[in-house]
């Protein structure tokens, strides 16, 4: 016998499109309702879970493959990101090595969470999915071997009836028959017709049970395969997410430590910019400060500082006798031109007020004012005001007077209040007399 392809002959092509042109007789009569169908409710919602189900693991399977193209396209979006900023990060800034190294941790990162998804979740959800395509397989075929035992069952029935509508006739011969043939021969005749109506009907009960037979073993496989894996979406959803999850919240959480490694290298490298810029204005102030003092005298910007002691007494002078004293006042006469006697006059000796008037403090000299700000720093000095008036008074002690300061109170404070409790020293050359 020719072949027709590799493995094919022409006899089994021919029997394939002689199986096919059943199928579909016997469809197009069952739709028509001229011959019963084979229905089997609770395999029919099987199948309905199955479709559904796959459709779901399909589902699930393209949007892990989308989120994993997305993780890639991060990956590398990040990755550009941190070559950027290792372009524009200069060598003497503070933490270049940090953020190198930091870089390197972030790739190895996103390589190991795309690693991870990919052999857990996505691998175990095309475990799942490649036993459908089989499963699948087989509701065809059994579809398929439904509609060849519903034909070889409808074949058999019809081939039951005909027989015994064959058997009445061959009671009954034919007139024409009986009068061709001799007697002895119409034995034969009626024999022969029996024996090819046994030979279809046995070839029909045949291929009735051979078709019942591989649609049984078929419908009880599926029957139990079906159950089962519709119950297994559970534990694979389970597991992909589950896994999903866990890789996810250990990514994000090195992602959030080094991302925070990242922002302290970042305040960092603010900082050292802050105090780079406050040294550059403290030195710019600095030189203005030195600018400023060679224009001015260092007196009159330099407060005068009190005395740690006071100076040392002169020592004690004689007192001469009165002969002595007149006897020298003669001869300075004598030696002193009458010009300069004529000059010269006594020298009038500052009066202390004894304040009996009751409009000056006791031991009041004169009046200053105050020409510059100075802040007391110590408890016995008199801080001033531009523009404070200051009653100087005389010292109870002159040994306790320093050189450059005074002794003084507010007037302010006296036209107030009538004593001298407020009264302290001050430096002479913040002052100038009224």
């Amino acid at each position: 016998m020719a072949e027709i392809g590799k493995g094919v002959t022409a006899g089994k092509l021919a029997s394939n499109v002689q199986k096919r042109l059943s199928r579909a007789q016997e469809k197009v009569l069952q739709k028509l309702g001229k011959a019963d169908e084979t229905r089997d409710a609770a395999f029919e919602e099987m199948v309905a879970n199955f479709n559904k189900q796959m459709t779901e693991g399909t589902k699930l399977q393209k949007d892990l493959k989308a989120y994993m193209v997305a993780v890639k396209t991060m990956h590398e979006a990040s990755r550009r990101l941190q070559d950027c900023l290792a372009d524009m990060y200069e060598p003497d800034w503070y933490g270049k090595e940090e953020t190198d190294a930091l870089a390197e941790d972030l790739d190895t990162l996103w390589l190991e969470y795309h690693q991870n998804i990919t052999d857990q979740s996505l691998l175990c959800v095309d475990t799942y999915l490649a036993q459908f395509p089989e499963i699948k397989a087989r509701i065809a075929k059994r579809d398929r071997k439904m509609v060849d035992f519903d034909s070889a069952r409808h074949h058999f029935t019809s081939l039951q009836k005909s027989k015994k509508k064959d058997e009445a006739k061959i009671a009954k011969p034919a007139a024409l028959l009986e009068m061709a043939a001799p007697s002895w021969a119409q034995g034969l005749i009626s024999a022969h017709q029996v024996a090819q109506t046994n030979l279809s009907y046995n070839q029909a009960e045949e291929e009735l049970g051979r078709a019942q037979k591989i649609f049984e073993e078929l419908n009880v496989e599926l029957q139990d395969e079906l159950p089962t894996l519709w119950d297994s979406r559970v534990g694979v959803y389970v597991n992909a997410f589950q896994k999903l999850a866990n890789h996810q919240e250990k990514f994000h959480r090195e992602m959030g430590n080094l991302t925070q490694n990242l922002h302290d290298i970042m305040t960092k490298l603010e900082e050292q910019r802050e105090l780079k810029r406050d040294e550059a204005a403290i030195s710019k102030k600095g030189e203005g400060k030195k600018s400023e003092g060679a224009n001015h005298s260092e007196s009159a910007a330099i407060a005068p500082k009190k005395l740690g002691l006071p100076p040392s007494r002169p020592p004690p002078r004689l007192t001469p006798s009165p002969d002595l004293r007149q006897h020298c006042a003669d001869d300075d006469e004598d030696l002193v031109p009458a010009t300069n006697k004529e000059s010269t006059s006594p020298t009038p000796q500052s009066t202390v007020a004894n304040g009996s008037d009751g409009e000056l403090p006791p031991g009041f000299l004169y009046k200053v004012k105050a020409v510059h700000e100075y802040t007391a720093t110590d408890g016995d000095e008199l801080e001033l005001n531009v523009g404070d008036i200051v009653l100087v008074l005389a010292f109870d002690n002159p040994d306790e007077q320093d050189d450059g300061w005074l002794l003084g109170l507010k007037e302010s404070h006296w036209l107030q209040k009538k004593n001298i409790s407020a009264k302290g020293v001050f430096p002479e050359n913040f002052t100038q007399k009224v």
